[in-house]
């Protein structure tokens, strides 16, 4: 076999224009991990070997057949599920969190699991009862949304459970939920808003009044929210140049290889460089939209638009709360923080799309 027919196979189920605008991202990740990190080799090298790994799962999904998917969305759920239980039941308590489960031979958070597990599950159940969809059908499905939801708010997670409710309601939007059914969904949670503020753990409740005057505990609470704000807002135009942001690199800015890299860029490129950055998200975004409208069945329709909204989702939430219009839910910029679990969770994702586009048959099963 030569060397221009393993190329030809190796991308068969690859999506080219996908595929590079992901690259560029991925690029732009390590580019800012090093000015971040204030030049860690080892935390750019982790990034590297996450995308790797993040990318190899990524081909192995791409290059899976559809059926194999609609398959593995039940034994998935229910696995994840059963993550979930446990970890509520002995998970690891870490900053007064219980979201991790030691296995032994590592830690880790089921939680990200549920976000490629519940769309998919949501999903196969609305392909089984296409033909006959009712009200049952939609209320069946919020509940295999809310249950996963629910646990996870309880860890508690609030960042992660809004993601993945967010990907379930992507799913019954997709699949026809009615708009007056929404409406009175929004009017009830509008009704329940003082039941659910008391629902709030303190440091969550704390965190959305910091959205409306930070000023208030500045060195405090409200303090990620205000050096975000001044890195973003200090970039000006052109920024300060690529290894030259004050707020990174004299440290006043937290988390800025994770939840707060988004301010990194700001500070560092300006509002040319956002501009940039928001095109090559608004790209993938599109792409992933006409995937969607392409897709050959009623499930592949559902699980895209749902993975394409997901991704959308992740980059507002990440940008809006260190823009300061947003409260900060700990949700890392897609793609370009540092982190391997959320690299891998979205490279999946995309590896399922990349499948819709490529197999374009699907046998019922």
């Amino acid at each position: 076999m030569n060397r221009k027919e393993l190329q030809r196979r190796f991308m068969a189920h690859l999506d080219p224009v996908l595929l590079l605008a992901l690259g560029l991202l991925l690029l732009v990740s390590l580019v800012l991990i090093y000015s971040a990190s204030d030049g860690d080799w080892m935390r750019v090298s982790g990034q590297f070997v996450n995308i790797l790994v993040a990318f190899a799962a990524l081909w192995l999904v791409a290059n899976m057949p559809l059926h194999y998917l609609i398959r593995s969305a039940v034994p998935i759920y229910i696995f994840g599920m059963v993550l979930l239980i446990c970890v509520a039941l002995f998970g690891e308590i870490s900053h007064g969190a219980r979201r991790w489960l030691n296995i032994g031979v590592a830690t880790i958070q089921p939680s990200e699991l549920m976000k490629i597990a519940v769309p998919l599950m949501m999903a196969w159940y609305f392909e089984k009862h296409e033909a006959t969809l009712t009200l049952k059908n939609y209320f069946v499905a919020a509940l295999l949304l809310l249950l996963p939801v629910a646990l996870i708010a309880r860890q508690p997670d609030l960042g992660t459970s809004i993601l993945i409710g967010a990907s379930g309601f992507y799913v019954l939007f997709l699949a026809g939920l009615s708009w007056r059914i929404m409406l009175g969904m929004l009017l009830m949670a509008i009704a329940s808003a003082p039941f659910l503020w008391s629902m709030l753990h303190e440091y969550q409740r704390h965190r959305i009044l910091m959205l409306f005057d930070p000023s208030q505990d500045a060195l405090g609470k409200g303090y990620h929210t205000i050096q975000g704000m001044i890195a973003v807002g200090s970039g000006g135009f052109l920024g300060k140049g690529y290894l030259n942001g004050t707020q990174t690199h004299l440290d006043f800015l937290p988390e800025r290889t994770t939840d707060f890299i988004f301010a990194v860029w700001s500070e560092e490129f300006g509002f040319i460089g956002n501009l940039i950055l928001l095109g090559l998200f608004i790209f993938v975004i599109g792409r992933g939209f006409v995937i969607t409208a392409n897709a050959s069945t009623y499930f592949t329709r559902l699980m895209a638009g749902s993975i394409t909204l997901t991704f959308f989702t992740y980059a507002f939430v990440n940008m809006g709360m260190v823009s300061g219009i947003l409260p900060v839910v700990g949700v890392p910029l897609p793609l370009v923080s540092y982190g391997g679990t959320s690299m891998l969770t979205l490279l999946l994702g995309f590896g399922m799309l990349m499948s819709i586009h490529t197999h374009k048959q699907l046998v019922k099963t």
